[in-house]
């Protein structure tokens, strides 16, 4: 139940790939001292309380950097926002700009396929599989060249925007491949959590949309091939470009108005809703989260994208063993 589970919901994900008043101080002693210097008598005193005013004033600037710092050291890097540079317009546009991008690329490709003489009916499972490839790599190209097309303009931007470092890749704090394991291990957990909970409050194994699955079916175990190319979409291609819009652009676009968390989870549940499959929700719900905190905590996409790399070529993997055993992986998943 708990694979078939992370399985079911995970491939909803991988088919649809297709944010002191101290500081007046030295100038009223000076006048103080200036002033009363005349009366010799008290020229010693004054000049002591001088001293002693001016010591003040020096260790409280110094002592400020000293809090900062050590404020500094015990802030969550996850609850810690980021420098966004662009005002909410740009992140209007660019949102609206990126998701009709990648429709009007679909449907200029579908329209130009009959022109260049190809009959999808009469091509074979690997041709198939390879024009797939092609779709999804220029979709990511042309959605990705139109993102960092508008935010070049704000160049030079802060070092944690759209950063991709791999130095130190397990460090304990911001090491991208060890919160990387993490992260994939906190997913599976939580995806498994929730498809047990939703089977558990709603008495019955909630229902799957595979729809979104039919272009895939066929080409799953069919070939090296195919394997291949749907490796190259599911867990190369579709992970970049999905974790540049939703993690690098909309969720650190958030943090100008809301705090890290909370922008963690609006942009998990439009990375959700985007997938088109409402039956999956929860469950993608919950690996955006996964994704995002991720992210947070160590401000390098290379982090989610190797979560989701991970989560959609395991997907695709397992459901070729289980098409080379002789399952059904279609009625699996409708089952499930």
């Amino acid at each position: 139940m708990v694979s078939s589970t992370i399985i079911a919901s995970s491939s909803s994900c991988l088919a649809q790939s297709s944010l002191y008043y101290l500081t007046d101080l030295p100038i009223l002693v000076k006048r103080t001292g200036s002033s009363l210097l005349s009366c010799k008598p008290n020229v010693a005193p004054l000049r002591s309380n001088r001293r002693r005013l001016a010591c003040f004033f020096n260790a409280g600037k110094d002592s400020k950097p000293k809090v900062e710092a050590q404020d500094k050291g015990l802030e969550w890097p996850i609850l810690k926002r980021w420098d966004v540079p662009w005002p909410w317009q740009t992140i209007t546009l660019t949102s609206l700009a990126c998701g009709l991008s990648f429709i009007l690329t679909g449907l200029v490709e579908a329209t130009a396929i009959p022109y260049l003489g190809l009959k999808i009916e009469e091509l074979s499972l690997d041709e198939k599989a390879e024009i797939l490839l092609l779709d999804q790599s220029i979709a990511t190209a042309v959605v990705l060249g139109v993102l960092y097309g508008i935010l070049n303009t704000f160049q030079p931007l802060p070092e944690d925007v759209f950063r991709y470092d791999l130095k130190e890749p397990f460090n304990l704090q911001k090491g991208w491949l060890l919160w990387a394991g993490i992260g994939l291990a906190g997913a599976l957990l939580a995806v498994a959590l929730t498809g047990v909970a939703l089977s558990t409050f709603s008495g019955e194994t909630p229902q799957r949309e595979t729809d979104a699955l039919v272009r895939l079916l066929p080409l799953i175990g069919s070939s090296s091939i195919s394997t291949v190319c749907l490796i190259g979409i599911t867990g190369v291609l579709a992970p970049v470009l999905e974790e540049n819009v939703f993690r690098g652009f909309f969720m650190v676009s958030l943090t100008k108005w809301v705090p890290t968390p909370v922008s963690v989870l609006i942009s998990a549940a439009v990375f959700a809703l985007a997938h088109l499959t409402p039956g999956e929700f929860p469950q993608l719900f919950v690996l955006g989260t996964a994704l995002g905190f991720s992210y947070a905590q160590t401000r390098n996409l290379l982090t989610p994208i190797t979560i989701h790399a991970f989560w959609n070529s395991g997907v695709v993997i397992i459901l070729t063993l289980l098409q080379l055993q002789g399952y059904d992986i279609k009625e699996l998943l409708q089952s499930t």
